[in-house]
């Protein structure tokens, strides 16, 4: 099976942003179901391998174990990451994404109400919210407030 990048980006970012899937069995095996992911695998190992991903993205130093099944199957050839469990999945897009450069452009959200994984697409890399409409937007408002209220304290002060 020929895996896409496209397919990578959004296997992982939907694994990524799977919080509340993860909080049950029967939630778990309907994700990895409908998307013929094969075996679910543990769920635990699914936790620690969320865990361990989401940590790398944002930086966090010190080991990260992952654990899953990937193989290298040879296609038309040309060897491939494979793998015939959820978690391997997983990690085998994670690895082709590392290998193609692109893993620096998985980011998660910093708003404290969000913390959504996404895949910065822009040139520069640079974006920093997961929607700019939604929490760089009330960021920037909070932002903004607080700067407003700041220069009215001192207005205040000095009058």
């Amino acid at each position: 099976m020929t895996v896409g990048w496209d397919h990578d980006v959004e296997l992982l970012l939907d694994f990524l942003n799977t919080r509340h899937v993860l909080d049950s069995e029967a939630s778990w095996r309907a994700w990895v179901t409908e998307r013929g992911l094969g075996r679910s695998g543990d769920i635990a190992q699914a936790r620690a391998a969320r865990a361990a991903l989401r940590s790398s993205i944002e930086g966090s130093s010190g080991p990260q174990t992952a654990a899953g099944v990937v193989h290298v199957e040879l296609t038309d050839g040309v060897p491939m990451l494979a793998s015939s469990d959820a978690i391997g999945a997983v990690l085998a897009a994670s690895a082709r994404l590392a290998v193609l450069g692109s893993w620096e452009r998985l980011k998660i959200c910093p708003a404290d109400d969000c913390l959504r994984a996404f895949f910065d697409r822009s040139r520069n890399r640079s974006r920093t919210w997961c929607s700019m409409r939604v929490c760089g937007n009330r960021e920037k408002a909070r932002t903004f407030r607080k700067r407003s209220r700041a220069s009215q304290n001192s207005t205040l002060a000095t009058v």
